[in-house]
């Protein structure tokens, strides 16, 4: 069955949502860059007591601060972008953390060689300027027969994501943009449509 992880959660409600339709997984963004950010101090209350894996997703931080947030904020993984992410993947899988690995897909196949060794593969959408969430899909043939447990992200929606689990093979789907009325304000009736069509 695949897993499904339901990203860029800002509010309580939300997360319950996600739980209710079924996730494995939520996110939450902790770059003040990105929409759909939240305080490190507002994700120890919008994970609280969630009885699903909880991401916080991160932006050019430094190793240390990673995982010391990771701790603060009562997570059970890390998705590390930009400058230092493979240093804070390290750090973070020494910790006993889950562990994301954005690998940006443009054109050839994805260069799985720069996951570290314990990190999970998440392919999404290269050449955009910013760090996931722009709705934009990358060609998912470029994934076909990779094998391993990768997670796919970028445009994806409840009426995309079966064929782009069947395209790629994935083991698993990361979705933000596409189950949301406005950035950061997720829809549960798209939330529970985008979990069964993934399964």
């Amino acid at each position: 069955m695949t897993w499904v992880k339901l990203c860029g959660m800002t509010r309580r409600r939300d997360v319950e949502a996600a739980v209710s339709a079924g996730a494995d997984a939520v996110g939450f963004v902790v770059a003040p860059v990105s929409p759909r950010f939240v305080p490190l101090q507002r994700v120890v209350d919008l994970a609280a007591g969630i009885p699903v894996e909880r991401y916080l997703l991160t932006v050019d931080s430094d190793p240390e601060w990673v995982v010391a947030a990771a701790v603060f904020a009562g997570v059970s993984g890390v998705q590390p972008h930009g400058v230092h992410s493979a240093d804070a993947a390290r750090a973070a899988l020494r910790a006993g953390l889950a562990v994301l690995f954005p690998v940006p897909v443009t054109a050839g196949t994805p260069d799985l060689t720069v996951v570290p060794e314990g990190a999970r593969p998440l392919l999404d959408t290269g050449g955009t300027g910013v760090h996931g969430g722009t709705g934009r899909r990358f060609a998912w043939d470029l994934a076909g027969g990779l094998g391993g447990d990768f997670v796919i992200a970028g445009g994806l929606t409840p009426a995309s994501v079966a064929g782009a689990i069947a395209a790629t093979g994935a083991w698993g789907v990361d979705v933000s943009s596409g189950v949301e009325r406005s950035p950061g304000i997720k829809d549960p009736d798209l939330m529970r449509q985008f979990v069964e069509a993934a399964r």
